[in-house]
């Protein structure tokens, strides 16, 4: 079970089907088939609120019936299903994946009944299928705002959309993922999630690594956050400036799984009411331009293969609010520009399908 504060993101359930109804051999009548365990997506269901309704996280489908003088073809067991939130892979104990289920009404089968005592059993009954199933949430969001401690990824949430995250001046404020939603003019609303601080050495699980990028992977595009004026994690660590944070975020998605970086990416460049914040955006702006001619500056093992292609790069202050509703529009944008190019892809792919093969 894997927690951020009061957030459960990650259940283990003990999962199985029915047994299945004896066999009448006489008559040769069958014993009805025991019912399975299903799980079903559902819009409001949680894994939180799976834990607490169901302590003991076990589910148990019912008995088939057995065969009779009455009826020779016993009734099928009662299934049992189980309400899992949207975004839910699940995965065997060994870690292998049995499916995912995205949607809401999305149904996946956990664990079947056993077949009922009929002739081909000998008329004995089957057990049904026992086994541990993993659930593993990862938030669908259609941006994921990507950054270190402190740049100020939930100030801009706050700012932008309708949601309360916890705001303070330490790091590591966010320990659990916030879900926002933009509003747009037209009735659009387009979902924000800020998850926790990226830092140094996350890809190796350090801080809260896996937890964070495993949430990254099912957003539709990043959003990257960067402090203009560099980031120190503690006094040990060394200074970044913002060219190296973003370098360094690059790097640390790139470790997790390199197809992050192929996902369509914002740059919101943060802090600018601060003092010197113009010259250091010119300075980023021109870094970003030819990144490969100031790589030379960070230590070997930090520069990525390959770079984030950012699609804008729009200065903010959450403290003023600068930049803000450009944000908005951009993001709206690169929303809008991506599920057009979905849909073209997926024309020209009917089309082809209808051509008459040569």
């Amino acid at each position: 079970l894997c927690q951020f504060g009061s957030f459960v993101d990650s259940l283990r359930l003990y999962v199985r089907g029915g047994a299945g109804g004896m066999g009448y051999p006489r008559l040769g009548g069958e014993g009805g088939r025991g019912g399975d365990v299903w799980l079903v997506a559902r819009e409001r269901a949680t894994l939180k609120g799976l834990r607490q309704r169901y302590p003991h996280k076990r589910f148990v489908a019912g008995t088939g019936a057995n065969s009779s003088v009455r009826a020779l073809k016993g009734d099928k067991g009662q299934d049992c299903e189980v309400d899992v939130p949207l975004g839910v892979s699940v995965l065997c104990e060994d870690g292998e994946q049995i499916g995912e289920l995205n949607a809401a009404g999305e149904r996946l089968l956990a664990a079947r009944g056993g077949l009922g005592g009929s002739l081909a059993t000998d008329f004995v009954p089957h057990k049904g299928q026992r086994r541990i199933v993993c659930l593993d949430l990862k938030l669908i969001a259609d941006v994921g705002l990507v950054g270190f401690p402190n740049a100020g990824k939930s100030s801009l949430l706050s700012k932008m959309s309708h949601a309360k995250p916890q705001v303070a001046s330490y790091p590591f404020t966010t320990v659990q993922p916030e879900l926002g939603k933009l509003m747009y003019k037209d009735y659009k609303q387009v979902s924000v999630a800020d998850l926790p601080g990226l830092i140094e050495g996350a890809h190796a699980n350090r801080g809260m690594g896996h937890k964070f990028l495993k949430h990254v992977e099912r957003t539709k595009q990043l959003l990257l956050v960067v402090d203009i004026s560099g980031f120190q994690l503690s006094i040990k660590a060394p200074f970044r400036t913002a060219f190296e944070t973003v370098v360094l975020l690059t790097k640390e998605l790139e470790l997790y799984k390199e197809e992050l970086l192929s996902k369509p990416a914002l740059l919101a460049v943060n802090k600018m009411d601060l003092p010197g914040a113009r010259e250091n955006l010119c300075e980023l702006e021109q870094q970003l331009q030819q990144p490969h001619n100031f790589f030379h500056l960070l230590e070997e093992e930090m520069v990525p293969t390959r770079t984030l292609e950012f699609k804008d790069v729009i200065p903010v202050s959450t403290y003023t609010g600068e930049g803000i509703e450009e944000l908005k529009a951009c993001i709206r944008r690169s929303i809008d520009d991506e599920a057009e190019r979905e849909n073209e892809e997926y024309r020209k792919k009917q089309l082809q399908l209808l051509q008459p093969s040569a």
